[in-house]
């Protein structure tokens, strides 16, 4: 079982029935240059990557943008033209005043599996009030959440909202909800790795920015910045891959997990079985 925990689909073609919707996303997630994806081509991309499931991001941020940029019901319609393949999250604003109701529908009616947060885009550190009904939330139902951490390419997201350190007190403070920590908190990959081994409820994932090619990237990261060991020994239970699609491909990621000297219980780890407990579904 392969699973990539981290992709956006924003330019499937099942919610984007306009240019004029396609072009708003396109700017507020700041993919300017991409174009519409439609959902039986990415059937197509995940069976020649041979992933088996892909878990599908949104984002919210209408408060300040009046829209999300991919909203809970268009999730579900993502969702329900592939649910053997999509497993959709929810987005929630938490400047909303509705938030936790919004949540609590995600969760409910339309069955979505998780929340995913970029605390960047919001301007709110972790520790911020108005997250904290929605920590108690996925906590109580037992759904993760995706937090973006570290360096982001999004428009208007300033770093220090989302340093891998700053998550610590969540973990304290919510020892039963389990988190990811997205690009392995890159560039502070060494505090991710510390939150990792310190906190059962922490898991990160492999989507990380190359900046050459994942397999040299990957390399680079896990066998030399960090001995192979260390996730091998260390961590090999928490980290999970991820592609960032549309931004990197399936395929190209997943090549350069699959190229590291990983042994066959760690690479399966990696690669499907650390999502299953992550989403659980174990």
């Amino acid at each position: 079982m392969v699973i990539d925990v981290h992709a956006h689909p924003l330019l499937f073609d099942v919610i984007n029935k306009d240019p004029e919707t396609l072009e708003f996303r396109k700017q507020a997630f700041g993919v300017y240059k991409s174009g519409i994806n439609p959902v039986e081509f990415e059937k197509i991309l995940l069976d020649d990557a041979k992933v088996d499931q892909v878990v599908l991001l949104p984002e919210d941020y209408s408060t300040q943008m009046e829209r999300p940029i991919v909203s809970n019901e268009e999730m579900t319609e993502i969702v329900a033209s592939a649910p053997d393949r999509f497993i959709g999250f929810a987005g929630v604003d938490p400047r909303r005043k509705d938030a936790a109701e919004v949540l609590y529908k995600a969760f409910g009616e339309q069955k979505l599996s998780g929340l995913k947060l970029n605390l960047s885009r919001l301007h709110m550190f972790p520790d911020d009030e108005r997250l904290r009904p929605l920590y108690e939330i996925c906590q109580k139902e037992n759904k993760p959440i995706m937090f973006h951490s570290g360096y982001s390419w999004e428009p208007d997201t300033p770093s220090k909202y989302s340093r891998p350190i700053l998550f610590e007190d969540v973990a304290c403070d919510y020892p039963e909800l389990r988190f990811c920590l997205a690009h392995m908190g890159f560039p502070w990959w060494m505090e991710t790795i510390m939150l990792l081994m310190k906190y059962p409820n922490v898991y990160a994932d492999t989507s990380m920015v190359y900046m050459d090619s994942p397999r040299r990237f990957y390399e680079q990261m896990f066998t030399v910045n960090m001995n192979v060991n260390w996730l091998q020994n260390c961590f090999w239970d928490k980290v999970m891959f991820g592609s960032n699609n549309p931004r990197f491909r399936h395929v190209r990621s997943l090549d350069g997990i699959r190229n590291l000297p990983l042994r066959d219980d760690v690479m399966k780890a990696v690669l499907g079985g650390n999502a299953l407990r992550f989403l659980g579904k174990e």
